[in-house]
């Protein structure tokens, strides 16, 4: 039998990335939280925290948190059940998110669950394919992502798809694609990409001209709002999502640099597969209204690629 007061150490020291951290929640000395930690390691024989900074979940460890976070999340939706809004504590629920989504459409489709104060939301921001391996790992109960398969224990369901194109300055492209883009022009035309796990400009480029581009000068802007306003300014070239540029498109501030080639992501939710109500809660209203804001089509269909 597991010691659920041992079991909340350990997953309070890994979410808050510190021993001195989760003290501090559970109301506990430091050392009494490392005692606690030690001692669920004694009880199942394996080391569950590599002791680096921050700690880390070992693969024993990340089983255990998994389970923990299921358990958790299965009472508080009984709990919320059985006593009045007055009496239950909120609920929080960590989901994995891509920064597009969170800056578009995300609050919009979701924010109304959070007015009562009832339900509270733990966003973990990354490249999409981090946030499907946060899920594996059960860190957050859901992700956004652009797998279409579920996991082992998750369910999957079918969101709707964000367009990108390369976009640059007017000036820009007749600085350095006045030919257009071409296999020479290319690798020293500056480009602004989100972080290095972001796969999409290379994935343009070789879907544009049939192989792949060693790019030689990249800049990496991983905020949507400063990395737009670095294209706008005539710094680089990137790829934009359509709800971003779309005004920008209109009104000749932003052009398209081949628009022969966009590309389409599908985005999917994915989560774990339990009867809680919170999850249940979120997972329908963020089905629901994502689609519409989204929408489903995919026409002139480049790539599905992973997304900033």
């Amino acid at each position: 039998m597991i010691d659920y007061k041992l079991l909340e150490a350990l997953v309070m020291v890994i979410q808050e990335g510190g021993f001195e951290k989760a003290a501090t929640l559970l109301h506990l000395t430091q050392s009494a939280v490392s005692q606690r930690v030690r001692l669920l390691e004694d009880r199942t024989g394996k080391i569950l925290l590599s002791r680096g900074t921050p700690p880390l979940a070992t693969i024993a460890g990340e089983q255990l948190v998994k389970h923990y976070l299921q358990v958790k999340l299965l009472e508080d939706g009984l709990n919320a059940d059985l006593k009045t809004s007055q009496e239950t504590e909120p609920v929080k629920l960590a989901v994995g998110i891509n920064a597009d989504s969170l800056a578009s459409w995300f609050l919009t489709a979701v924010g109304p669950l959070f007015s009562d104060g009832q339900l509270l939301i733990d966003l973990h921001v990354d490249d999409q394919e981090q946030t499907h391996k946060l899920l594996k790992e059960g860190t957050v109960v859901g992700c956004i992502s652009d797998k279409p398969s579920a996991i082992q224990g998750c369910r999957v369901e079918y969101l709707g798809t964000m367009k990108y194109r390369l976009l640059a300055s007017p000036e820009f492209i007749a600085n350095w694609f006045s030919t257009g883009l071409t296999h020479s022009a290319t690798p020293y035309a500056p480009a602004v990409i989100f972080n290095r796990k972001d796969k999409l400009h290379h994935k343009f480029l070789e879907q544009a001209l049939g192989t792949s581009i060693k790019l030689q000068a990249v800049h990496y802007m991983p905020a949507p709002e400063p990395f737009l306003e670095m294209i706008k300014a005539g710094y680089a070239c990137g790829m934009v999502p359509d709800w971003q540029s779309e005004t920008f498109r209109n009104s000749g501030e932003l052009a398209e640099v081949y628009p022969k080639v966009h590309i389409a992501v599908r985005l999917y939710w994915h989560c774990w597969n339990l009867t809680s109500a919170p999850l249940q809660t979120l997972s329908s209203k963020l089905v629901k209204e994502a689609r519409p804001l989204l929408g489903h089509g995919v026409s002139e269909v480049s790539i599905a690629s992973v997304a900033k």
